[in-house]
């Protein structure tokens, strides 16, 4: 009984106080971090991921005959063969292997010698 008109007076001068602005509100509204946190996991995880897939996949179908590749598991090769679902490898003289098409991680960089770069005096 004695705390009772305290709570009572701390709601009224709660009530009279005056509203704070759009950006108090937004600040106090707990969807606002939510949204924030879902913004950051969209670019930082989510978006690159899905650029690298799609450079994959047009990588992927631009093979061709005698490139050289490197597969998920270490392997560089010569493109020998090419089939819809799986490429043939030459990883040494007249030594063959069959792999699927998506284990073809990249283009191979090994086989080419550098550009060299001509300096301009």
């Amino acid at each position: 009984m004695l705390f009772e008109g305290i709570a009572w007076a701390d709601t009224a001068a709660h009530a009279a106080a005056p509203q704070g602005g759009l950006f108090d509100q937004l600040l106090t509204n707990p969807v606002v971090p939510l949204v924030l946190v879902v913004a950051v996991f969209y670019f930082v995880i989510l978006r690159p991921q899905t650029q690298r897939a799609s450079e994959h996949s047009k990588m992927i179908k631009g093979l061709k005959r005698n490139d050289e590749v490197v597969t998920t598991g270490g392997l560089i090769g010569r493109i020998h063969e090419l089939s819809e679902n799986l490429v043939t490898l030459e990883i040494a003289p007249n030594v063959r292997v069959r792999v699927e098409r998506s284990q073809v991680t990249a283009i191979s960089n090994y086989g080419k010698t550098p550009a060299k770069k001509d300096k301009a005096e």
